[in-house]
């Protein structure tokens, strides 16, 4: 919907386009794009918690009781001659100056929302340049210490993001995920596939796709439980690598982080069991549960992409649209 449109590519296009999403389109000042309150603007929220998750970190403490003191933050210098008393975002992540920020960005795919190798080249290499900024401060050892410990909290968030995704995938395969992709609106692609398919790539009628094929997960249309699911990777998760990412540890275990993990695979357990119950006792009584409409619809659902596709190019879907591989990047 224009809404949606309007939220989501004002940040995501903006950075790539325009110099002054950092520098400001009114003063363009070099100062500026060196406060840590530049990034705050898109990098901010529960998907993407970098602004929460340093500002109450040491680091984000130290820039906020002393950003006043040009003798302490002289934001007048370029990067590349920055002796700060404590790391601004721009000191780390454009690191010297330079303007790829993807170099020190993620050091995990995914941010940090996946069960990959991180022993994978890609990932080392850019472990090893996230040490050499924390030792401008600190001991190569003590970053070191600090990615094991971000590592071990992953794995552990990554535990129960598995075991909540099954409680849902067993939901589904034994015809309970209600209501079932096909009773959905289309997805964005103008496909039913379920929308946890994102990530795990199941094959099969019993996910609603053919081989290969892969959902999205939704935000709105959707089941509690498949909502359950996406907010304890999507946000949570989220939570636990951004805080420790960037050393604010409260972020990442009692600020519903872990324990926002805990509380909601309970749910998704508490929703499957209900789910079941219901099932059994309208088998019982005989009761032949039929979908509401919204959920075909939904109030604004057919201003979106896929629903567009299924009226006017029924049996299609985005991709079969797309002239030439990659085609969808680029428009």
């Amino acid at each position: 919907p224009p809404g949606d449109t309007a939220g989501c590519t004002f940040c995501h296009t903006s950075s790539e386009e325009r110099c002054s999403t950092c520098h400001q389109r009114h003063q363009f000042n070099p100062v500026v794009a060196r406060k840590s309150e530049q990034c705050k603007a898109c990098h901010w929220g529960k998907d993407h918690r970098d602004w929460e998750a340093y500002d109450i970190s040491i680091h984000g403490v130290v820039w906020q009781t002393n950003k006043w003191d040009p003798t302490q933050f002289d934001l007048a210098k370029k990067l590349s001659d920055a002796d700060y008393v404590g790391p601004t975002c721009q000191y780390c992540h454009l690191r010297g100056g330079h303007h790829n920020v993807q170099r020190l960005s993620t050091v995990y795919t995914s941010m940090g929302m996946s069960n990959a190798d991180r022993g994978a080249p890609l990932w080392k290499e850019k472990r090893d340049t996230w040490v050499s900024v924390c030792d401008d401060c600190h001991s190569p050892r003590f970053a070191r210490e600090n990615l094991q410990a971000m590592d071990e909290a992953c794995k552990d968030a990554g535990l129960k993001y598995t075991e909540t995704f099954k409680v849902a995938e067993n939901l589904q395969l034994d015809g309970m995920g209600e209501p079932m992709p096909k009773d959905l609106h289309p997805d964005w692609a103008g496909e039913h596939v379920w929308s946890l398919k994102i990530g795990a790539y199941h094959d099969g009628p019993g996910y609603g796709g053919a081989q290969g094929q892969s959902g999205e997960f939704r935000m709105s249309n959707c089941s509690d439980i498949e909502r359950i699911c996406f907010e304890s990777v999507g946000y949570w998760m989220t939570y636990i690598f951004k805080g420790m990412a960037h050393g604010s540890w409260n972020d990442a275990t009692y600020c519903d982080g872990s324990f926002g993990m805990d509380r909601w695979l309970v749910k998704a357990k508490v929703a499957s069991e209900q789910a079941r119950r219901f099932t059994a006792l309208e088998k019982k009584a005989g009761i032949n549960w039929v979908p509401s409409e919204f959920w075909r619809k939904g109030d604004w659902m057919n201003e979106l992409s896929g629903a567009k596709i299924v009226k006017e190019f029924p049996g299609k879907n985005i991709f079969d649209l797309c002239p030439e591989p990659g085609w969808l990047d680029t428009h």
